[in-house]
């Protein structure tokens, strides 16, 4: 009896102790390599094709793949990549769009599932969501979304697709869809709720004067705001959303599905030292930075997350873009084309040559703070930098100034010729984690490269190295360790005007 007794123990220990050893998936650690995460080199590079054939990449760790956009002329497709070895890429099948609708703007995987959004054959109508597996390609869902879905992106526990439908408007301008954000329930069978941003038309007035943006024809408080680009809590529960023309980031509540705050983001002194720039692409290839009085207008693309100490901090790059619609609504001039009010501007006629101010593109819709015809403060597009904002208050905490623009002149990758419109035209933004550091990456398409940051203190980011890449890096994304086929930290970067995914490591210390 005795003996059975003491069995009996012995195997229920020796279960418990299997027990304990037995992890799930949420409780298997994060790898720790040992990299040197400021020494990232490019160890693989794959052309898929020529102009828009690299525009946004996924990657699916349960099959090693990756996906990357294909919009090349007379192609709509997603291109599938063996990933298992990213020194030797190759292509190895595509999943055809072409029956879901036009062009593919964004992918996003979670799980074995592929989200791809995908605008219509007329850009002003709704767009749709397709959903496939990552295993064989086969369709899960379509769910219909808003217009000109720029932007998808599952949440991080997966249970929700959220897309930022743009709504841009058609080339005459005559018509322009609202701009709303989708928020697709993956567990309720991808139901859908497409929502704007009508609660906030009352505080037009308030939200301007803190230098959010509604302009064009008509003027409308629904059809100007454009969402660009989105990023999601760790928990799920919070989504951001950038709205470029606006000038401005969106926060919205997940679970309820509402706006909840619509943070104006200001505008960047340029007559400081620290913010100097150079506007001007015919001062005899110049790459001079310098203060001049003007200011820039930070029109975010690009927007991710890092959650520190319980708040969450938002890192944009801030590209600028331009409405331009040939013939219905163009709100760029040069300053050479302008008239400057003289008590404002006493040097106006030394400005407004060719080599000082006079070829960067400013906003007509901002700057005629009198209303009499004249220019009496002046805005230019993008602020050519990288900045961190308080997800809570909407606070700027930290910009980079003219440092990416700084890097990329000392490296030789500065383009002059972009000088008078955005400068290195900041628009890709990926954080990540290798080793203890938390990291940014900082896609530069005019530069042709991607800056590298330690921004373990985001309120104090410290610049690591600039990579070269291929032309007009688009998409940034960061792989973990934990997710990487090789158990080393990745970094991923495709070239839209190239068709290039370059492929980068750091070194083991």
């Amino acid at each position: 009896m005795k003996r059975n007794l003491l069995f009996g123990l012995m195997l229920l220990a020796f279960l418990g102790c299997k027990k304990d050893n037995v992890k799930t998936v949420e409780e298997t650690p994060e790898i720790i390599v040992n990299e040197d995460p400021a020494t990232f080199a490019e160890i693989g590079s794959l052309d898929i094709g020529d102009e828009g054939a690299a525009e946004i990449t996924a990657f699916d760790p349960t099959t090693n793949r990756l996906f990357v956009v294909n919009n090349t002329a007379n192609n709509n497709r997603i291109d599938v990549i063996d990933f298992k070895d990213p020194k030797n890429m190759t292509k190895i099948g595509s999943i055809s769009i072409a029956a879901y609708g036009g062009l593919v703007n964004s992918l996003s995987v979670y799980d074995g599932k592929l989200a791809a959004a995908i605008e219509a054959v007329n850009k002003t109508e709704n767009g749709k969501v397709a959903v496939f597996k990552t295993s064989d390609y086969s369709e899960i869902k379509v769910i219909s979304v808003g217009a000109l879905p720029d932007m998808i992106t599952f949440s991080p526990d997966g249970k929700y697709i959220l897309t930022a439908n743009e709504g841009e408007p058609s080339a005459d301008y005559t018509v322009d869809p609202v701009g709303t954000v989708s928020i697709i329930s993956v567990n309720e069978n991808y139901a859908v709720n497409t929502i704007n941003f009508s609660a906030f038309a009352g505080q037009q007035e308030a939200l301007a004067a803190k230098g959010f943006r509604i302009f064009g024809p008509g003027k409308d408080f629904l059809k100007d705001i454009e969402p660009e680009y989105i990023t999601i809590s760790e928990d799920s529960k919070t989504a951001w959303v950038t709205l470029q023309e606006n000038n401005a980031i969106a926060k919205i509540n997940i679970a309820s599905k509402t706006v909840t705050d619509i943070f104006p983001l200001g505008f960047k002194d340029y007559n400081t030292d620290a913010n100097g720039i150079n506007p001007s692409d015919k001062d005899n290839s110049s790459t001079t930075l310098g203060k001049w009085p003007l200011k820039g207008m930070y029109l975010p693309d690009a927007i991710a997350l890092l959650e520190s100490g319980g708040t969450p901090y938002l890192f944009t790059a801030n590209e600028g873009d331009v409405r331009e619609y040939t013939g219905a609504f163009v709100e760029s001039k040069r300053i050479k084309d302008i008239k400057l009010d003289p008590t404002a501007f006493p040097t106006a006629s030394l400005l407004q040559k060719e080599d000082q101010l006079g070829r960067l593109n400013i906003t007509t819709t901002l700057g005629d703070t009198d209303g009499d015809g004249d220019f009496d403060a002046l805005y230019s597009f993008g602020a050519r930098s990288f900045s961190v904002w308080n997800g809570n208050s909407g606070t700027q905490v930290f910009d980079s100034k003219n440092e990416l623009e700084v890097k990329a002149i000392a490296a030789g990758f500065y383009d002059d010729n972009r000088s008078d419109d955005k400068g290195v035209e900041p628009e890709g933004i990926a954080i990540g984690t290798v080793g203890t550091k938390k990291l940014a990456f900082v896609g530069m398409e005019r530069a042709t490269s991607v800056a590298t940051y330690d921004v373990t203190n985001p309120a104090a980011p410290v610049f690591y190295q600039i990579l070269k890449t291929g032309v007009e890096p688009e998409g940034v994304l960061f792989i973990s360790a934990k997710n990487s086929p090789t158990k080393k930290s990745l970094f991923v970067v495709s070239s839209e005007k190239d068709g290039v995914v370059k492929v980068y490591t750091p070194k083991t210390i």
